[in-house]
């Protein structure tokens, strides 16, 4: 019998990054993400009333594995009522790096950027954000933020997730490189990693970014991996992050009542 099995909420309450997978406890909670998408309807009242207008930059949400653009339709939405440009990626279900895949995201990415004229920032749910931040990557002259949910960006594929298996399936692939997984230094745009502590599906210390002054880990208390792209906790902190200006970018500081349900501080990761 494995630890995770024997302590299912081994390592929620350390301030250390835990990489290991989750346990099969947290991984039959992840139903809870039906309550969380339910309960959007019902914070959306707060949510519009706390969450300012932007400027109207362009917004590129990508999904995660085994998703598709209908994931997202909420954010966007979401985004598109506090004045954003979206786009979903518009390549049908993420079945992982297939070939193409990541050439016709970066077209997308490209075409986006070119109709708008304005630098984009790019959203991305699970592996969706490790694509995100390697777009941040090769293009940091038209990325103007990253913003990651839940994505395993670092730690080791085969011990930390409860889907490395599956995406080995859906992919077609036995290995997990530099480019799919996102391991490396941060982008060097502004980049926010949004995290959950109960992830059922990638140990949640693998969503977790290096400190720096263009970093930010923002908590949110027991969400669940499949829930947290329209968990109303992570719509507000994204929408706070959006509505700065490009050039004045600063670390997550809810105000007000918001203060209660952030956590104050992050794990740090030093390595």
């Amino acid at each position: 019998m494995k630890l995770n099995d024997v302590l299912p909420f081994k390592g929620i309450f350390t301030n250390t990054p835990d990489e290991s997978r989750p346990s099969r406890l947290l991984l039959l909670l992840e139903g809870r993400a039906l309550w969380e998408l339910s309960a959007l309807p019902l914070a959306m009242p707060w949510l519009m009333s706390r969450v300012p207008r932007g400027d109207g930059h362009p917004v590129l949400v990508l999904p995660g594995l085994l998703a598709d653009d209908a994931t997202t339709i909420p954010l966007r939405r979401f985004l598109r009522s506090r004045g954003y440009e979206t786009s979903g990626w518009r390549q049908g279900r993420n079945l992982g790096p297939r070939r193409g895949v990541l050439s016709n995201l970066r077209q997308t990415f490209d075409d986006f950027h070119a109709r708008t004229g304005r630098k984009v920032s790019v959203i991305g749910w699970s592996l969706g954000g490790v694509y995100a931040r390697e777009l941040a990557r090769e293009s940091p002259d038209k990325v103007r933020q990253v913003i990651s949910l839940g994505s395993p960006l670092y730690g080791n594929p085969d011990t930390s997730s409860n889907a490395s298996g599956l995406y080995k399936f859906v992919s077609g692939r036995n290995d997990v490189d530099r480019g799919e997984r996102g391991d490396g230094p941060p982008p060097g745009v502004p980049m926010t990693a949004i995290f959950t502590r109960t992830d059922g599906i990638v140990g949640w210390g693998c969503s977790i970014e290096k400190k720096g002054p263009l970093t930010d880990n923002i908590e949110i208390v027991g969400a669940s991996h499949s829930g947290l792209g329209v968990h109303p906790l992570a719509l507000y902190a994204i929408g706070n992050r959006l509505a700065q200006t490009e050039d004045g970018w600063s670390h997550f500081k809810p105000t007000g009542i918001e203060r209660a349900l952030y956590p104050a501080g992050s794990p740090d990761r030093r390595d």
